[in-house]
């Protein structure tokens, strides 16, 4: 356990306070002045805490240690579910076979930190604990209590959110509201589920009462009222889902239900009009966005490199993810059908009449890009293995993904990129959390309506859902893969909704085309990798190495423990 406790333990010279200067990128309030208050690399424990400037920095930094999905593999979650590959990724192939390893969690190792933007959510939970312990110092210019109100908002919220996704992710983890000193005893156990989540509902009322529901533009990416209840509505959702629900109490639903209309019923959030061009920068500020995390391609700590790991290698890009065609396969056609139920549905010209949300989202053979189309045919496609420009980094399924990156970067590099921010909350998942929530207390036509509510959007405007009963279950499932995908969500659904046996066993596949002289193309959907449920895998292992560190600590069922 001492690799959480290298977070949770405070000292008396607050050494991370040389990192607190590069917040830029959050737009949390700090401005030059900052800079100029005592040397700058380093603060003592008492100069933070009695200037308000400092305390808003290390709020700021609180932020920064938030994991998100946008990193530079642009790996997270997606990759480890039935969303998209990523090149030669041996590990996340085994995770998708069933083969979590204790010892080896990689890029959803969120515990102790060991991926590759080394975050985990104990550091954001720390940087709470400690400002809990410290903001009712007596300082020479007291903040107003507004400031201060708002201030504990945030960090509240920050903390219930960083201990909502540990339970999600590893179940019941042991509960810190304190740092640690050298005195305690570092060998704790760990609180069931049901007591970290009471907390994170208790932490996030509380949070919710005391937030502003707007900021400024230089405050974007602070915690607002909205952004604490969409944190609510969410784990409202999965708290009342069968994994964590087995009985599915409908008090629970009913909550879920509650806490989402909350939201809709502020009347501050709408959905934005274009799907597409929703999660770039220039529309940062649009009315769907609840809570986003900016970021700052000028800054070398902050950058993400969205397109230069999107883009297809025939437009310079390192095309390091690529969608899997089993996401391809569940895009309804125009008609509002699958596929294979349409009629109209040709497979010889597959990519025709689809849900406006797939061109949107993924590039495929025949996608007009940046002034051609995308050739991922063979032989000789510009953005196949056999392209001109760095064939290494073709896509291996036959598709791109889109999605977040910003079609006007040309040949994008460390220096040209686009600074697109990554959405933790946004108004359509809340309207999708109503409809579900409403499905099962039994209201059909609640759920109805704001799942067609989401397909209404105009840049979408797909044909209203009319199912009923299981039908209707299905739909919303869809519905969720489709809106939300590569946020996140698919991950933790397919587990709370206990139907990770029958999405895990499925192979991914893929899909080759062939351009025959006359220069028609043929299409085959092919195996690509072997899919393996493990019903360990409703959670992750905790890292092996704090199973051997702590004797209390008890790993999840499934996973074999050295001894």
């Amino acid at each position: 356990m001492k690799t959480i406790y290298k977070y949770l333990y405070i000292n008396k010279i607050v050494g991370i306070f040389s990192l607190l200067l590069v917040v830029v990128s959050l737009n949390t309030g700090c401005d030059d002045e900052v800079l100029n208050v005592t040397p700058a690399d380093r603060f003592t424990d008492e100069a933070v805490w009695a200037d308000q400037s400092l305390i808003e920095a290390f709020i700021g930094n609180a932020y920064r240690t938030i994991p998100s999905g946008l990193r530079y593999s642009l790996y997270g979650l997606s990759v480890v579910t039935d969303e998209i590959n990523a090149r030669s990724n041996s590990w996340a192939w085994s995770v998708w076979e069933g083969n979590l390893n204790p010892d080896d969690l990689r890029e959803v190792d969120y515990w102790t930190g060991a991926n590759d933007r080394n975050v985990n959510y104990w550091q954001p939970i720390n940087r709470t604990n400690i400002f809990f312990e410290n903001i009712d110092r007596e300082r020479a210019v007291p903040i107003d209590e507004a400031t201060k109100n708002r201030m504990i908002g945030e960090m509240k919220a920050i903390r219930a959110y960083s201990y909502f996704k540990l339970a999600s992710l590893f179940g019941g983890v042991p509960l810190f509201t304190k740092t640690f000193t050298l005195d305690d005893d570092f060998k704790v156990t760990r609180n069931t589920y049901e007591e970290v989540m009471e907390f994170v509902f208790a932490e996030l009322d509380e949070a919710i009462a005391l937030l502003p529901e707007t900021y400024n533009n230089a405050n974007q990416g602070r915690v607002t009222k909205g952004a604490a209840m969409a944190i609510k509505s969410r784990a409202a959702l999965y708290y009342a889902s069968e994994l964590n629900n087995p009985s599915m109490d409908p008090t629970k639903w009913q909550e879920a239900s509650d806490a989402a209309k909350a939201i809709i019923d502020m009347g501050q959030y709408s959905l934005f009009d274009d799907y597409r061009t929703m999660f770039l920068e220039e529309n940062i500020y649009n009315p769907e966005m609840i809570w986003q995390r900016p970021y700052n391609q000028f800054v070398s700590s902050e950058r993400v490199f969205v397109e230069l790991s999107l883009y297809p290698n025939g437009y310079n890009g390192f095309g390091q993810v690529h969608p899997l065609h089993n996401l391809v396969d569940d895009f309804e056609t125009v008609n509002g059908l699958q596929p294979e139920d349409d009629p109209d549905y040709n497979p010889a010209d597959p990519y025709a009449n689809r849900d406006p949300r797939f061109y949107a989202t993924i590039l495929h053979d025949g996608a007009p890009f940046q002034g051609r189309e995308v050739e991922t045919f063979f032989p000789g496609g510009l953005d196949s293995n056999e392209g001109p420009v760095s064939a290494w980094n073709a896509t291996q399924t036959g598709y791109y993904q889109l999605k977040f990156a910003n079609e006007r970067i040309v040949n994008p590099s460390g220096n040209n990129m686009s600074q697109t921010p990554w959405a933790f909350a946004r108004y359509g998942e809340i309207l999708l959390n109503y409809a579900e929530a409403n499905y099962f207390l039994g209201n059909e036509d609640i759920a109805r309506e704001y799942l067609n509510r989401v397909r209404k959007r105009p840049s979408v405007d797909m044909p209203d859902v009319t199912d009923s009963g299981e039908a209707l279950f299905e739909r919303i499932v869809n519905e969720r893969r489709i809106e939300l995908v590569f946020e996140e969500h698919r991950w933790f659904d397919i587990r709370r909704w206990k139907i990770l046996p029958e999405v895990a066993d499925k192979d991914r596949t893929r899909m080759i085309i062939r351009k025959q002289a006359d220069g028609t193309k043929e299409y085959e959907v092919a195996f690509w990798k072997t899919g393996n449920f493990n019903p360990a895998n409703y959670l992750l292992p905790i890292p092996q190495s704090e199973i051997n560190k702590n004797s209390l600590l008890e790993q999840n069922p499934g996973y074999n423990v050295a001894p």
